[in-house]
């Protein structure tokens, strides 16, 4: 049985941020939730360490995320917002806590 049409509809735009935004947005956003946790975390290192296991598993699961959505770009949106509210707490981490 062959797939529906209407779900076959998406454009390469559509498809290559969708593509885009899992893989590399996806990467960012695994990467800058595990930075920030090690800067309020009191042994960072540890967080450092089992971030190569957790932090595989997180972007796996960001990777799918983009695929549910009907429009890819939006999900680049929410992955740059998410990206830059984890810099900012990495930032205020630096500042109050700072790993020597």
């Amino acid at each position: 049985m062959p797939a529906n049409p209407k779900y076959l509809t998406t454009s390469n735009w559509q498809r290559f941020a969708k593509i885009s935004s899992g893989i590399l947005g996806g990467y960012f956003v695994a990467a800058a939730i595990h930075v920030a946790i090690a800067y309020w975390v009191p042994d960072f290192k540890a967080v450092l360490i089992t971030s190569i296991y957790s932090m595989y598993l997180l972007w796996v699961a960001l990777i799918i995320v983009p695929f549910w959505a009907k429009n890819g770009w939006k999900v680049w949106g929410v992955y740059t917002l998410v990206f830059f509210i984890c810099s900012i707490v990495i930032y205020l981490g630096k500042m109050y806590y700072p790993i020597v």
